[in-house]
Protein backbone atom coordinates (compact mmCIF):
# COMPACT_ATOMS: atom_id res chain seq x y z
CA UNK A 1 0.00 0.00 0.00
CA UNK A 2 1.28 3.40 -1.19
CA UNK A 3 1.90 6.24 1.67
CA UNK A 4 -0.22 8.97 1.70
CA UNK A 5 1.13 12.25 -0.55
CA UNK A 6 0.88 15.35 1.38
CA UNK A 7 0.85 18.47 -0.51
CA UNK A 8 2.41 21.58 1.60
CA UNK A 9 2.05 24.97 0.31
CA UNK A 10 4.08 27.49 2.16
CA UNK A 11 5.79 30.51 1.51
CA UNK A 12 7.94 30.10 4.61
CA UNK A 13 10.75 27.21 4.04
CA UNK A 14 11.49 26.89 7.46
CA UNK A 15 7.75 25.88 8.37
CA UNK A 16 7.43 23.87 5.48
CA UNK A 17 10.42 22.33 6.27
CA UNK A 18 9.13 21.24 9.69
CA UNK A 19 5.75 20.08 8.64
CA UNK A 20 7.47 18.02 5.68
CA UNK A 21 10.10 16.64 8.51
CA UNK A 22 7.04 15.75 10.88
CA UNK A 23 5.00 14.07 8.36
CA UNK A 24 7.79 11.73 6.90
CA UNK A 25 8.69 10.28 9.57
CA UNK A 26 5.16 9.20 10.88
CA UNK A 27 5.42 7.56 7.45
CA UNK A 28 3.56 10.18 4.64
CA UNK A 29 5.26 11.11 1.11
CA UNK A 30 5.51 15.13 1.25
CA UNK A 31 5.68 17.73 -1.91
CA UNK A 32 6.30 21.50 -1.01
CA UNK A 33 5.28 23.99 -2.89
CA UNK A 34 6.54 28.05 -1.84
CA UNK A 35 4.07 29.50 -3.96
CA UNK A 36 0.04 29.63 -4.94
CA UNK A 37 1.33 29.26 -8.97
CA UNK A 38 3.55 26.61 -7.95
CA UNK A 39 0.89 24.75 -5.43
CA UNK A 40 -1.51 24.33 -8.00
CA UNK A 41 1.29 22.77 -10.67
CA UNK A 42 2.69 20.70 -8.21
CA UNK A 43 -1.33 20.00 -7.31
CA UNK A 44 -2.37 18.66 -11.07
CA UNK A 45 0.76 16.53 -11.42
CA UNK A 46 1.41 14.76 -7.61
CA UNK A 47 -2.42 14.58 -7.26
CA UNK A 48 -1.82 14.57 -3.19
CA UNK A 49 -4.22 12.94 -0.63
CA UNK A 50 -4.55 16.00 1.23
CA UNK A 51 -3.11 19.73 0.84
CA UNK A 52 -1.75 21.84 3.77
CA UNK A 53 -2.62 25.29 2.04
CA UNK A 54 -1.20 28.73 3.41
CA UNK A 55 -3.08 31.79 2.43
CA UNK A 56 -0.73 34.52 2.78
CA UNK A 57 1.25 33.40 0.09
CA UNK A 58 3.22 35.73 -2.95
CA UNK A 59 1.46 36.04 -6.06
CA UNK A 60 -1.46 33.75 -6.46
CA UNK A 61 -3.14 33.86 -2.90
CA UNK A 62 -4.10 30.95 -0.81
CA UNK A 63 -7.57 31.42 -1.52
CA UNK A 64 -7.25 31.28 -4.99
CA UNK A 65 -5.43 28.09 -4.93
CA UNK A 66 -8.71 26.78 -3.03
CA UNK A 67 -10.91 27.67 -5.32
CA UNK A 68 -9.45 26.46 -7.95
CA UNK A 69 -9.18 22.59 -6.23
CA UNK A 70 -12.30 22.95 -4.93
CA UNK A 71 -13.25 23.80 -8.65
CA UNK A 72 -12.99 20.27 -9.50
CA UNK A 73 -11.82 17.76 -6.86
CA UNK A 74 -13.19 16.92 -3.22
CA UNK A 75 -9.09 16.75 -1.96
CA UNK A 76 -8.73 17.57 1.49
CA UNK A 77 -7.39 20.87 2.43
CA UNK A 78 -6.26 22.19 5.62
CA UNK A 79 -5.89 26.25 5.43
CA UNK A 80 -2.89 27.18 7.54
CA UNK A 81 -2.70 31.19 8.28
CA UNK A 82 -1.98 33.66 10.63
CA UNK A 83 -5.60 35.19 9.84
CA UNK A 84 -7.49 34.51 12.98
CA UNK A 85 -10.99 36.49 12.65
CA UNK A 86 -13.54 34.67 12.69
CA UNK A 87 -15.14 35.92 9.76
CA UNK A 88 -12.15 35.64 7.71
CA UNK A 89 -11.79 31.52 9.21
CA UNK A 90 -15.77 31.57 8.21
CA UNK A 91 -15.24 32.82 4.67
CA UNK A 92 -12.02 30.17 4.31
CA UNK A 93 -13.93 26.78 5.26
CA UNK A 94 -16.92 28.46 3.00
CA UNK A 95 -13.83 27.96 0.04
CA UNK A 96 -14.09 24.26 0.97
CA UNK A 97 -11.40 23.90 3.16
CA UNK A 98 -11.96 20.91 5.64
CA UNK A 99 -10.27 22.42 8.81
CA UNK A 100 -8.03 25.78 9.73
CA UNK A 101 -5.06 25.90 11.91
CA UNK A 102 -3.87 29.31 12.90
CA UNK A 103 -0.31 30.53 13.17
CA UNK A 104 1.77 30.15 15.28
CA UNK A 105 0.82 26.43 15.81
CA UNK A 106 1.88 23.20 17.10
CA UNK A 107 2.91 20.61 15.09
CA UNK A 108 1.66 17.72 16.97
CA UNK A 109 -1.98 19.58 16.48
CA UNK A 110 -1.23 19.83 12.86
CA UNK A 111 -0.33 16.21 12.21
CA UNK A 112 -3.47 15.17 14.36
CA UNK A 113 -5.96 17.45 12.30
CA UNK A 114 -4.42 16.05 8.85
CA UNK A 115 -4.87 12.07 10.37
CA UNK A 116 -8.54 13.28 11.35
CA UNK A 117 -8.95 15.01 8.29
CA UNK A 118 -8.16 12.06 5.99
CA UNK A 119 -10.08 9.38 7.72
CA UNK A 120 -13.01 11.58 7.07
CA UNK A 121 -12.42 11.31 3.41
CA UNK A 122 -14.26 7.96 4.09
CA UNK A 123 -16.82 8.49 7.05
CA UNK A 124 -18.42 5.22 8.36
CA UNK A 125 -20.40 4.83 11.38
CA UNK A 126 -21.48 1.59 12.59
CA UNK A 127 -24.36 2.92 15.09
CA UNK A 128 -26.47 4.16 12.23
CA UNK A 129 -24.88 2.26 9.36
CA UNK A 130 -23.91 5.86 7.24
CA UNK A 131 -21.29 5.43 4.89
CA UNK A 132 -20.18 9.05 3.42
CA UNK A 133 -17.33 8.41 0.82
CA UNK A 134 -15.89 12.14 -0.47
CA UNK A 135 -13.62 10.47 -3.04
CA UNK A 136 -16.61 9.61 -4.64
CA UNK A 137 -19.08 11.58 -3.58
CA UNK A 138 -21.01 8.74 -2.57
CA UNK A 139 -23.37 7.69 0.51
CA UNK A 140 -24.56 4.33 1.49
CA UNK A 141 -26.60 3.39 4.56
CA UNK A 142 -27.01 -0.19 5.17
CA UNK A 143 -25.15 -1.22 2.42
CA UNK A 144 -27.30 0.55 -0.20
CA UNK A 145 -26.64 4.14 -2.35
CA UNK A 146 -28.58 6.40 -1.38
CA UNK A 147 -29.21 9.43 -4.19
CA UNK A 148 -28.94 12.82 -3.08
CA UNK A 149 -29.32 16.03 -4.72
CA UNK A 150 -26.14 17.95 -4.46
CA UNK A 151 -27.23 20.51 -2.14
CA UNK A 152 -28.64 17.71 -0.05
CA UNK A 153 -25.04 15.91 -0.17
CA UNK A 154 -23.19 19.63 0.67
CA UNK A 155 -25.39 19.98 3.70
CA UNK A 156 -24.75 16.22 5.00
CA UNK A 157 -21.01 17.03 4.38
CA UNK A 158 -20.86 20.05 5.94
CA UNK A 159 -22.35 18.49 9.03
CA UNK A 160 -20.64 15.42 9.02
CA UNK A 161 -17.06 17.13 8.75
CA UNK A 162 -17.57 19.29 11.62
CA UNK A 163 -20.04 16.82 13.93
CA UNK A 164 -19.34 18.86 17.33
CA UNK A 165 -20.15 22.29 16.13
CA UNK A 166 -23.74 23.23 16.47
CA UNK A 167 -24.83 24.81 13.47
CA UNK A 168 -27.36 28.35 13.22
CA UNK A 169 -29.82 28.15 9.92
CA UNK A 170 -28.03 31.47 8.79
CA UNK A 171 -24.67 29.17 8.68
CA UNK A 172 -25.56 26.42 6.94
CA UNK A 173 -26.90 28.51 4.64
CA UNK A 174 -23.90 30.62 4.13
CA UNK A 175 -22.11 27.25 3.62
CA UNK A 176 -24.57 25.08 1.76
CA UNK A 177 -26.64 27.45 -0.67
CA UNK A 178 -23.43 30.50 -0.67
CA UNK A 179 -23.22 33.77 1.26
CA UNK A 180 -25.06 35.68 -1.66
CA UNK A 181 -28.34 33.54 -1.05
CA UNK A 182 -30.86 36.10 -0.75
CA UNK A 183 -33.70 33.87 0.07
CA UNK A 184 -35.80 32.29 3.27
CA UNK A 185 -33.27 30.63 5.76
CA UNK A 186 -36.52 28.25 6.95
CA UNK A 187 -35.10 26.61 3.13
CA UNK A 188 -32.28 24.74 5.14
CA UNK A 189 -35.11 23.06 6.90
CA UNK A 190 -36.82 21.17 3.91
CA UNK A 191 -33.89 20.05 2.47
CA UNK A 192 -32.99 18.81 6.06
CA UNK A 193 -36.26 17.35 5.92
CA UNK A 194 -36.01 15.31 2.69
CA UNK A 195 -32.35 14.13 3.52
CA UNK A 196 -33.63 12.69 6.93
CA UNK A 197 -36.35 10.94 4.66
CA UNK A 198 -33.55 9.28 2.60
CA UNK A 199 -31.06 8.71 5.42
CA UNK A 200 -32.62 8.04 8.89
CA UNK A 201 -34.05 5.07 9.52
CA UNK A 202 -36.74 6.77 11.37
CA UNK A 203 -37.14 10.43 9.67
CA UNK A 204 -39.42 11.39 13.04
CA UNK A 205 -36.94 10.01 15.38
CA UNK A 206 -33.49 11.35 13.83
CA UNK A 207 -30.73 9.75 15.41
CA UNK A 208 -28.03 11.55 12.14
CA UNK A 209 -29.51 15.16 11.99
CA UNK A 210 -30.31 16.28 15.40
CA UNK A 211 -31.76 19.38 15.96
CA UNK A 212 -31.15 21.90 18.61
CA UNK A 213 -34.05 23.50 19.74
CA UNK A 214 -33.69 27.52 19.50
CA UNK A 215 -30.11 27.28 17.50
CA UNK A 216 -30.18 24.87 14.55
CA UNK A 217 -28.68 21.85 13.86
CA UNK A 218 -25.84 19.38 14.66
CA UNK A 219 -24.76 15.35 13.41
CA UNK A 220 -25.16 12.61 15.33
CA UNK A 221 -24.49 10.01 13.23
CA UNK A 222 -21.26 9.17 14.33
CA UNK A 223 -22.20 8.58 17.93
CA UNK A 224 -23.65 4.68 19.44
Amino acid sequence: MHPKKILIVEDEQKIADVIASYLQNAGYETVIANDGEEGQKLYSKEHPDLVVLDLMLPGLSGEEVCKAIRATDTTPIIMLTAKAAEDEIIGGLNLGADDYVIKPFSPRQLMARIETVLRRSTMVSNATGLVINRDKRDVMVDGISVNLTPIEYKLLETLAKFSEKTYTRDELVCFVLGDDYDGYDRTIDTHIKNLRAKIEKDPKNPKVILTVHGVGYRFGGWKT
